[in-house]
Formats: C-alpha cells, sequence, structure tokens
C-alpha cells in the first residue's frame, strides 16, 4: 500500500538533513529519478517523490533565437564597465511608435530634446562624468587591442578600485584608465606589451609604466613576469610559420629560461628571437626585419637574444 504524501515528504526531508545527495525511491530503492513538469518521479516503479517544486523558467517555449530575442523581458545584465553598472535606459533612435509607425516631425523634434536630456541627467556629478569618460577610454583602447570583454570587465573593475581608494588623485585619468587596462591583459594572460598599449592610448610610455607600478603596489596586485610564450603563438600567426617552428621556438624559451637568460629581458624580444631561431633551424627562414615589425622591437634586439640562445641551445654560430 501506497504511503501517504507527508509521510515521503518527511522522509526526503530528513535525507536532505543528512547531505545524501543521491535520491533514492523510499520504494524500491531506485536511483533513477526524473523530473516531469515539476514533480519528481520514481522511473522504476512510477512513484512520485516530490509534486510541488516551483519552475523558475520562463512561462514561455522559444524555438530558436530569434524567437527567444522577441519574448525575453529581461534587460542585459550588469556589467562593469559602464558607470552606471548598464542599469540606465535609453531612448531609441528609430523614431518609429509601438505600431512600427513612422512619427511626425513634431513628435520626432519632442524625441530628440528627450534623448538629449536623457543623456545629460545619466550623470549627476564630475565624479560620475570622469569615470564614464575613463571607462570609454579604456573601452576604447581594448577594441584597439582586439581583447576580449572579460579583460574590459578586470580592467574596469580595476579602475574602480583606483577611484575608490583615491589613487587618482595628482594623475591623469587616461593614464590611470591606461595603466588599469594593461594591469587587466597581465591579469588575464593576454600578452598585450607596454609598447603596443602605448600606441592605442594618448599618455607616453613612461607615464603608463610609472602609474602602473603604483597601481600594482597600491591594489596589492601580485602580477607575475610575464612569459615569452605567450608572444610566440600571436607572433607565428602574423609571419605564417608553421607548428613546428612554434613547437621550436618554445624549447628555446625553455632552455634559455633554465639558464637564467631570460631575467631583465623584454619577453617581447626574447620570443621574438626564438621565433627568428627557429625559423632558422626548421628551413622557414624569416628575416630579422620581418620579425621585429610584428613583435615591435628593433633587429638589434632581436640579434642580441639570439646569440644568447643559440648558444643556450649548445649550437654554433
Amino acid at each position: 500500500m501506497e504511503r501517504p504524501t507527508r509521510e515521503r515528504s518527511e522522509e526526503q526531508a530528513e535525507q536532505e538533513q543528512t547531505g545524501d545527495e543521491t535520491q533514492h525511491c523510499p520504494e524500491c530503492e531506485s536511483t533513477n529519478i526524473i523530473t516531469d513538469q515539476g514533480e519528481r518521479i520514481c522511473e522504476d516503479c512510477g512513484l512520485v517523490l516530490d509534486d510541488d517544486q516551483i519552475d523558475r523558467g520562463p512561462e514561455w517555449r522559444a524555438f530558436n533565437s530569434q524567437e527567444k530575442d522577441q519574448k525575453s523581458r529581461v534587460g542585459a545584465p550588469t556589467t562593469q564597465t559602464m558607470h552606471d553598472k548598464g542599469l540606465t535606459t535609453q531612448i531609441d533612435w528609430k523614431d518609429k511608435d509601438a505600431y512600427g509607425r513612422t512619427l511626425d516631425s513634431k513628435k520626432r523634434n519632442r524625441m530628440n530634446r528627450l534623448r538629449k536630456w536623457q543623456e545629460r541627467i545619466r550623470t549627476k556629478d564630475a565624479g560620475e562624468r570622469n569615470l564614464q569618460f575613463a571607462l570609454s577610454e579604456m573601452d576604447r583602447m581594448a577594441s584597439a587591442l582586439g581583447v576580449p570583454r572579460s579583460v574590459r570587465e578586470v580592467a574596469s573593475v580595476l579602475y574602480r578600485r583606483a577611484l575608490k581608494e583615491d589613487l587618482i588623485r595628482g594623475r591623469s585619468i587616461e593614464g590611470v584608465a591606461t595603466a588599469s587596462l594593461y594591469a587587466a591583459c597581465r591579469k588575464e594572460g593576454i600578452p598585450r606589451s607596454l609598447e603596443e598599449v602605448t600606441e592605442v592610448s594618448r599618455v607616453d610610455q613612461k607615464e603608463i609604466g610609472r602609474t602602473y607600478r603604483y597601481v600594482a603596489k597600491e591594489l596589492s596586485l601580485e602580477m607575475e613576469p610575464t612569459d615569452p610564450k605567450e608572444y610566440v603563438p600571436r607572433f607565428a600567426s602574423d609571419l605564417d610559420v608553421s607548428e613546428e617552428v612554434i613547437a621550436k621556438a618554445n624549447e628555446i624559451i625553455d632552455t634559455s629560461a633554465e639558464q637564467g637568460l631570460l631575467s631583465g629581458k623584454s619577453p617581447t624580444g626574447f620570443a621574438a628571437a626564438a621565433i627568428y631561431a627557429a625559423s632558422l633551424l626548421c628551413n622557414e627562414k624569416k628575416t630579422q626585419r620581418e620579425v621585429a615589425d610584428v613583435a615591435n622591437v628593433t633587429e638589434v634586439t632581436i640579434r642580441n637574444r639570439y646569440q644568447e640562445q643559440i648558444e643556450a641551445m649548445g649550437f654554433e654560430t
């Protein structure tokens, strides 16, 4: 005879209190428990274990992405890359009403005035306006560098921390924003050199480096030295070399690092020299000028690192 639902629910509660994550059927001890329309049912004997589950999903169904976008009633997730974290609303620029009909000239002028005032009141004071400017600058530089969205989020969080700790006082907003983006690239393992960041910034390299060191120290950012092997795939892709050259370049870097040659050296120059040496060893010769242009270093740097790496590998020049 089937036991009442209350007794089953009490047994279920006791099982949950014991911390047993595996669900068992109290009748046949089976673990084949399925969920169907808010009910948990034993697939072997058909016992209903729970018939009062809350379905937290949407009440509608969508069979493609277009239907999902049309039926969805929520906005975009919050983001740190906007000064208001993306919680604000915007007036559409289509100049059409709810039925898709074009607005007349009088209503269009009214909507233009509303858009203008809506843009003005998004920032309540100078602090928010400066934050908005800094985040837009970081977004511009990140787009130019081609870094993923996650790096932009981390850079925004670092800038907000620097703003909260009052590290921007006496420094330019662009300098702290660029330093935050460079720190985010290093923290997320995205290989972007200081020279590359300087090219897309409106601040000189010396100020970026000085601000980066100050922010990293004050925010206790534990930054590990950049591994030259992180630059190898990107440089190799630009030079159109084979996988054999990439593997040989990584081997050269590992061997040279074991002998202590990496200390105090630029990781971009070290990676470029390793690719140059590997291309010679694999009979896919690339000139020093080609490698230098891709890595944004000088030919002298490549020649110096190349000589050290070849000696570390035990080859005669």
